[in-house]
Parts: C-alpha cells; sequence; structure tokens
C-alpha cells in the first residue's frame, strides 16, 4: 500500500480552508480559499505557536513552522528567557508528529466495534462491539485487558459508553431504555452480567413514554448524574443519588443522536438531532424555561455527534450531508427553523446524492465546513485534537469509507488520511499526551497510530469484513 494512499493530502477540504501552515506552495495556498479569520482561529494559533526569539530569521522577519533542531538549541540558549518551553512551544514541537505511522494491532473481535475512547488521563482504553462486549484495556500495561465486559439486555448494539469522572465506573447504553453501570475498577477481569458482577440497571423510562434506545450518554463532571439522548427526541437527566430521572425535555422533532457538555462547569450542554440541528441548552434554565439556550443552523441533513471544545464556547459537529462543521454559540439563534430539505433518502443505505453535495444552507451560522470523509451508514463521531499535545489544532473524524480524516482547523487543510479497515471507522480516539490514534471499526478490528512509532514492525490481525444493513 502507498504512502499516499494511506496518508494522502489534499488543500481543498474546508470551505474557508487552505494549504497546511508551512506545507504548501504559493501557487497552492493562493489556488485555495481564505483561511478561517475568527476568533478560534487567534485563540488556536496561540496554542501552538512559539515564542516570536524562537522563531525570528532576521530582525523583523519571522518564520513558521519552526524546526525541532532549532527550537531545541533556543531552549538551550534561552532565547525565549525562561529557560524551557512554554505549553505553546511543547504544542508547536509535538503538534508536528502526528500519529501516522502503523498501523499496529490492539484486538480483533467477531462483531463490529461501536465506540472507543481513551480515559480522560490516558491510562485506559474502553471499546464497545455489537456483540455485546465492552472492553478495557490498560494502555500503560501494553494493552492488557484490564476489564471483558459481557453485557445484559442488549438490544441491537452498545450505542455508547461513558467512564465517570473517578474512572471507578462504566455507563453503557443500546436501543433501550436501560442504561448499565458496571464498577470499572474492581479486581474482577472477566464482568458477566449479573453473574460474576453486577451490572445495575437505570430505568430512564418514564410511565408515559413510549419505548425509545438511547444514542448517547455521559456522565456529569461531578459524577452525580447521566446525561442521555434517546430516539423519543429528548435530553434525560438521571440522577444517581436519587436513582430517578430528575428531568426529561423534549429537545428536538426527532431522534437526539448526541449529547455532551460544553466545558468543566456542567452547565451547558450541547445537543444534536436528525432534525439537522444542533441546540445549546443552560441547566440552570431547565426546570424554569424547559427551552434551549440557542440553535445552530448550517447542516442540511441530522447531526452523528458533536465534540465541544472544552471552553464553553466552540464545538464541531459531524453530519449526514457528508461535512464537519465548525461552530461558535455566540452565533446561536433563538429560531427553530424548519428542516431545509426533505430528501426521500436514507444515509443507513443509500449513497449521498452528487448534486446535494454542492448545496449550502441559506441561514449556516457555521463558522468553517470540512468535507472530504464519508457519514454514511453509522453515526460517525468527530473531534478535536487533544489540547496539551497539539492546542487543539487539528480535527479528526472516522468516515464510512474506511479512513480516518485529520483536518487542520485554522486553514482547512486535510492533512492526512489513514486508512487500512475493512470496515466504516464510527469511532476513534487521540491520546490526551502521547502522539497515538486508535481506530475502530465495523470489520471488528482495534489498531492504534503512532508517530514516531517503535522499532517494530506493524502487526495486525486480518479484518473479517461482516455486510450488514440498517445500522446506527
Amino acid at each position: 500500500m502507498s504512502y499516499r494512499r494511506r496518508f494522502g493530502k489534499d488543500n481543498s477540504a474546508c470551505d474557508s480552508g487552505n494549504a497546511v501552515e508551512g506545507s504548501a506552495s504559493s501557487e497552492e495556498a493562493n489556488e485555495a480559499s481564505k483561511s478561517l479569520d475568527h476568533e478560534v482561529a487567534l485563540l488556536t494559533k496561540l496554542r501552538s505557536r512559539p515564542h516570536q526569539h524562537l522563531r525570528g530569521v532576521l530582525p523583523g522577519k519571522l518564520r513558521l513552522p519552526v524546526s525541532t533542531l532549532k527550537m531545541l538549541m533556543g531552549r538551550e540558549s534561552n532565547y525565549s528567557g525562561r529557560g524551557r518551553f512554554s505549553s505553546a512551544d511543547a504544542c508547536h514541537v509535538l503538534s508536528r508528529y502526528l500519529p501516522i505511522n502503523g498501523p499496529w494491532g490492539v484486538d480483533q473481535l467477531n462483531s463490529p466495534a461501536y465506540v472507543s475512547q481513551f480515559s480522560n488521563d490516558g491510562l485506559f482504553f474502553v471499546a464497545g462491539f455489537q456483540g455485546g462486549h465492552i472492553r478495557i484495556y490498560n494502555v500503560e500495561k501494553g494493552w492488557t485487558v484490564q476489564k471483558d465486559i459481557l453485557t445484559k439486555s442488549l438490544r441491537w448494539t452498545i450505542t455508547d459508553t461513558s467512564l465517570s469522572p473517578d474512572q471507578r465506573f462504566l455507563a453503557y447504553a443500546s436501543m433501550s431504555p436501560i442504561v448499565h453501570i458496571v464498577n470499572a475498577g474492581s479486581s474482577t477481569t472477566e464482568s458477566l452480567a449479573n453473574i460474576t458482577e453486577i451490572h445495575e440497571g437505570l430505568d430512564f423510562f418514564v410511565d408515559y413514554d413510549e419505548e425509545f434506545g438511547i444514542f448517547s450518554v455521559k456522565f456529569s463532571t461531578d459524577g452525580r448524574e447521566l446525561v442521555a439522548g434517546s430516539s423519543d427526541a429528548s435530553i434525560h437527566v438521571y440522577d444517581l443519588q436519587a436513582n430517578k430521572v430528575s428531568l426529561k425535555i423534549p429537545a428536538h422533532t426527532s431522534d437526539v443522536n448526541t449529547v455532551c457538555f460544553a466545558d468543566e462547569t456542567g452547565h451547558l450542554i450541547f445537543s444534536g438531532g436528525d432534525d439537522n440541528l444542533c441546540k445549546v441548552w443552560d441547566r440552570r434554565c431547565f426546570i424554569t424555561k424547559g427551552k434551549a439556550a440557542g440553535v445552530l443552523m448550517g447542516h442540511l441533513e441530522g447531526i452523528t455527534f458533536i465534540d465541544s471544545r472544552g471552553d464553553g464556547r466552540y464545538l464541531i459537529s459531524n453530519g449526514k450531508d457528508q461535512t464537519t462543521k465548525l461552530w461558535d454559540i455566540r452565533k446561536m439563534s433563538s429560531r427553530n427553523i424548519p428542516r431545509i430539505t426533505d430528501r426521500d433518502w436514507d444515509y443507513r443505505w443509500m449513497e449521498y446524492p452528487a448534486h446535494a453535495r454542492t448545496s449550502r444552507h441559506p441561514l449556516d451560522q457555521s463558522l468553517a465546513t470540512y468535507r472530504d470523509h464519508s457519514v454514511l451508514r453509522t453515526l460517525i463521531r468527530c473531534y478535536f485534537s487533544p489540547a496539551y499535545s497539539t492546542g487543539q489544532k487539528y480535527i479528526y473524524t472516522g468516515s464510512s469509507d474506511h479512513s480516518v480524516y485529520i483536518y487542520d482547523l485554522v486553514t482547512g487543510a486535510q492533512v492526512a488520511k489513514l486508512f487500512h479497515h475493512d470496515g466504516p471507522v464510527r469511532d476513534c480516539s487521540w491520546h490526551p499526551t502521547y502522539p497515538m490514534l486508535v481506530s475502530s471499526s465495523w470489520d471488528g478490528s482495534i489498531v492504534r497510530w503512532e508517530f514516531p512509532g517503535d522499532d517494530q514492525v506493524p502487526t495486525l490481525v486480518k479484518p473479517r469484513v461482516r455486510r450488514r444493513r440498517a445500522f446506527y
């Protein structure tokens, strides 16, 4: 497999982008559209731009990027006057080393992988499979299986998992109103539901509800509540201390595919649904108002996933219109605009219409749009790259064309395409501190990409191709 095929680069990925900083010729840059011109671009550059004395070539002349050798020499010579790297200096060095080497095999199961995420500290990795298995790997101990969980009352697949803030408990959901909690910190490796360990069931069902499934579940930042998005177009809040649903919000006019917290305070929640809208909810106003603080319009099809930048202001979303969009909640509207499109199209088994790829929402409030990846067949997920190692300079996403795409947040350039799997990549996760990315696929495989990798030749288990229809 050629380097170009596995790690292909493209400079036309973003509606508002051009080439990666320092990686394209002036001719390529001129052909591309204007880079993102917004406060978030400045914030991103500040997080990953080195001290001016380190990037100086001649008096009054600056050059980016700065080579690692020059950065190290500047640090030793104390060019900055600090005697050490600042966090921005460190990000400038680390963000240039993308995790594109490999891949190395982590695991291979006989059922599609649906969710996979590192813990907040990067010590553990959680993967959930359609066959009812959830595995927690100890990253620091050679990816050994710390806990092998066989779930109960599974309906269709594991749709989402969430580790509690203290990493003691794991919540898992499926297409059912029951969310289960398992003790992730116990010494028991084989966790068979209600045989070797108790998997406590939390009932999100209210007496007057119709049957529904849960697409997304997240622990609150204090670990006292679970927030879930469901197929009954609602957001549910479950009080773990009171052991009951404390709040149900009719949030969207269709399935709520994704929910997440805006920042560490836990006051703001972002949600996305099949009504094509991203919504912002202020929990302090839930009981008194019961309506969204604002609406973000721009996608032409349903939202599959939302990730927050963690500052309570910016977020990205993946949409079934085959795009990722960047948003600033300060541009949100109080209006609920009806769906712009009404196509007889289903992303689960149909290709996206070619003529629709050039369509634009007349009231698009997004800051930038990133395109090239494919959001078909399942709820593909997207994320900001880690703040510690990259300054959140990139966004990355799985894709139904069996790949992982990495885009430059500011320029919109596609800086890498990781191709290995034989099925859609529904989820992927970038280690919070190391240059390591793990992708999981419907071919049942979990693999890791690194820079610079180790001295070993990549070892892989040949994935089994599984053909299925009508997926979430």
